[in-house]
């Protein structure tokens, strides 16, 4: 089967989410492509990114963009479902909106609310400070349970295209639902997590308003700046949960076999089954 990661800007499901499907590169039943417009997500980008996966001829395809409502996503949505594609949206808080015009649209969509919004301001975003957030948005979204959860849906879908009964994700992953597939044993590792994932989707409100809003520089930059802040001690708290895990040797883990199913184990030293 063939799976194609289309990106149309940046969200930070989107950075590691190829990479959640074959984590070994040993999968025998999956290839998988990407396809990427970089950090600009207009009209003109989702028509040249739907091309080249029309291209492939892929039989399930991940749109992962921010706010899907967007032109640029809907674009390429749009193009790749006139074509006959399984679509499946892989998104942001903002696209909430849009779900139930997804799935009468016959769209599959999985939405990640602490995938929040970056401070992108001249005055305080700069290439490093922008991969700084990305790796504490990862680090939230990983250990709190959250991009299992993506995984999961996406490894879902696939095996129901795989037997003929097809059936799209229709997932909003809110605080409870990520940390319900971090499956912590330890309920102040849970503590812990919910509340990382919480402080994470909190930061897009601080950052839209900075952004969208706010023209006072004065104002602005400082509330960018408290929002990656934000998101930095989400992370620190995301990893103290998974640390209280691992010290009760009890952290999930869920590889794939080489026929793409989910295998699981807890001890550090078992054998996955």
């Amino acid at each position: 089967m063939l799976v194609c990661f289309a990106k149309l800007g940046a969200i930070g499901s989107a950075v590691i989410a190829e990479y959640l499907m074959d984590e070994r590169a040993d999968r025998e039943d999956l290839e998988v492509r990407v396809f990427t417009s970089g950090a600009k997500m207009g009209e003109k980008e989702g028509e040249e990114i739907a091309k080249r996966v029309l291209e492939v001829n892929p039989d399930l395809v991940i749109v992962a963009s921010p706010n899907a409502s967007l032109a640029g996503p809907k674009k390429l949505r749009e193009m790749l479902k006139s074509e006959g594609k399984r679509v499946v949206v892989l998104s942001d808080s903002p696209a909430k909106k849009i779900v139930d015009e997804l799935k009468e649209q016959g769209f599959g969509y999985i939405v990640v609310t602490a995938d929040s919004m970056i401070g992108a301001r001249r005055e305080f975003l700069d290439p490093t400070e922008m991969a700084l957030y990305n790796s504490d948005v990862i680090k939230v979204l990983s250990a709190t349970g959250a991009l299992r959860a993506v995984q999961t849906a996406i490894d879902e879908c696939i095996e129901s295209i795989k037997r003929g009964d097809v059936k799209m994700p229709e997932l909003i992953v809110d605080s409870f639902t990520a940390v319900k597939y971090g499956s912590f044993k330890n309920p102040y590792a849970l503590a812990k997590a919910l509340a990382a994932y919480s402080i994470a989707e909190k930061v897009s409100a601080i950052t839209t308003k900075a952004c969208f809003v706010e023209k006072n520089a004065d104002r602005y930059i400082p509330m960018v700046a408290a929002a990656h802040e934000m998101m930095r001690y989400a992370a620190k708290l995301a990893d103290e949960a998974r640390e209280m895990e691992k010290a009760e040797d009890s952290v999930i883990r869920t590889p794939h076999a080489k026929d793409g199913r989910i295998l699981s184990k807890r001890s550090l030293l078992e054998k996955p089954n």
